[in-house]
């Protein structure tokens, strides 16, 4: 549900009305020259801690319990947008727009079912996209039961939909917009575009314009029945290739999973041309440059098959992440453990920045020629971005 800012202190003190918040999370700065980054709020014998964060330092403030909601609400106040907060029964989440819009969102927590002792300490481990009924790509998936419960065989891959979903959310934190329109390349039976248009638009109050795309097209029929089914308006799918393909607006963010082969790479250049804020990308079937490699002093990397297989899916992601951070990109590659368990778990996320110095643009740009002609490589990402190339 949504309000005004002066619904602020109200919701504050609906989180806080039992008393039993045990950890509360200020996050998302207004304005990120600010020097308050993040605040954690702990629950501690007398009352409460708050851990000020700044770039290098923490500082700290303590607050007795029935002073929690008025701390909350002084520190949020043109400093953060967002805050989460946990107790035994529920997960708190109030976002406040930068239009001053305030949206108030609750989930029971779901204490009935036995976590495994990895995920458990003191509490249970706080998942983005908690269990329920309302979330019904996952029951059409088989995560969720009818009921909401997770299916206890489906228990992994409900986490690797969480940690997708932290990737993005952590980026999402700076975006500065209510809006977003995102292209999901590859987008295949799109249980994952699917998740991704309910965080937006259920658990961030983002307004989210997607557009899912495929070769198949009876995925593409499929998939616009299940958009429809669940009431996902601004979601729709559409055939057609990752080469040239025309955007009908300003793309936010670019998404691919499992894009086969060089399509991650079409889908990258698309996402540079079109000065995407973020791009989000987890690569599959990197066959292009082990076809390519010939190593001359390293020739122990092509002794080996499994050896060479990896090592080429290994320089496929570090190329293209040089070549995300030459056209201004911060890029990172982080450890993403897909749906099919294969040992090509990482995700490429890069975050369009304001200024990237040339020096830098320079250096990784030298980094990967030098790769390139260490093992004979030409991989398709570098030739769409230097078409002159195709010509040496």
């Amino acid at each position: 549900m949504g309000g005004s800012m002066g619904e602020l202190t109200e919701y504050l003190r609906r989180i806080s009305e039992n008393g039993n918040v045990y950890k509360a999370v200020l996050s998302k700065p207004v304005v990120k020259s600010q020097p308050l980054k993040k605040i954690v709020a702990e629950r501690k014998d007398a009352g409460y801690q708050f851990s000020k964060y700044t770039e290098k330092q923490v500082f700290h403030e303590n607050v007795p319990v029935d002073a929690f909601a008025e701390a909350c609400e002084r520190l949020m106040q043109g400093q953060f947008l967002q805050l989460n907060a946990w107790d035994d029964q529920w997960e708190s989440m109030l976002l406040i727009s930068r239009k001053g819009r305030c949206t108030f969102q609750r989930r029971a927590v779901n204490s009935s079912r036995p976590l495994p002792v990895s995920v458990t300490h003191n509490r249970k481990k706080n998942y983005i996209l908690e269990a329920s009924p309302d979330v019904l790509p996952l029951v059409d998936m088989g995560v969720f039961t009818k009921e909401g419960k997770i299916v206890n065989a489906m228990y992994d891959k409900y986490k690797q939909i969480n940690r997708y979903l932290e990737i993005l959310d952590d980026a999402i934190q700076n975006l500065e917009t209510d809006s977003v329109n995102i292209i999901d390349f590859g987008c295949g039976k799109s249980y994952l575009t699917f998740i991704v248009y309910h965080y937006l638009t259920k658990l961030r109050g983002i307004h989210a314009n997607i557009i899912g795309l495929d070769l198949k097209e009876d995925v593409i029929e499929k998939c616009n029945a299940a958009a429809a089914r669940y009431g996902y308006r601004n979601l729709r799918f559409e055939l057609g290739d990752i080469n040239g393909y025309q955007a009908p607006f300003p793309v936010d963010i670019v998404m691919t999973l499992h894009a086969c082969d060089t399509a991650t790479d079409f889908a990258l250049f698309n996402a540079t041309q079109w000065n995407a804020k973020m791009i989000f990308s987890v690569p599959c079937c990197q066959h292009e440059l082990n076809r390519q490699i010939q190593p001359e002093s390293l020739s122990i990397l092509s002794r080996y098959g499994i050896v060479q297989e990896r090592f080429s899916a290994l320089a496929t992601d570090a190329i293209r992440a040089n070549l995300l951070e030459y056209c201004g990109y911060k890029t990172q590659l982080l450890e993403f453990i897909d749906f099919s368990h294969t040992p090509k778990n990482i995700l490429i996320r890069a975050v369009f920045r304001d200024h990237t110095p040339e020096a830098h643009r320079r250096k990784v740009l030298e980094e990967t020629l030098r790769l390139m002609e260490q093992f004979h490589f030409s991989p398709t990402l570098y030739r769409l971005i230097f078409p002159e190339s195709k010509n040496d």
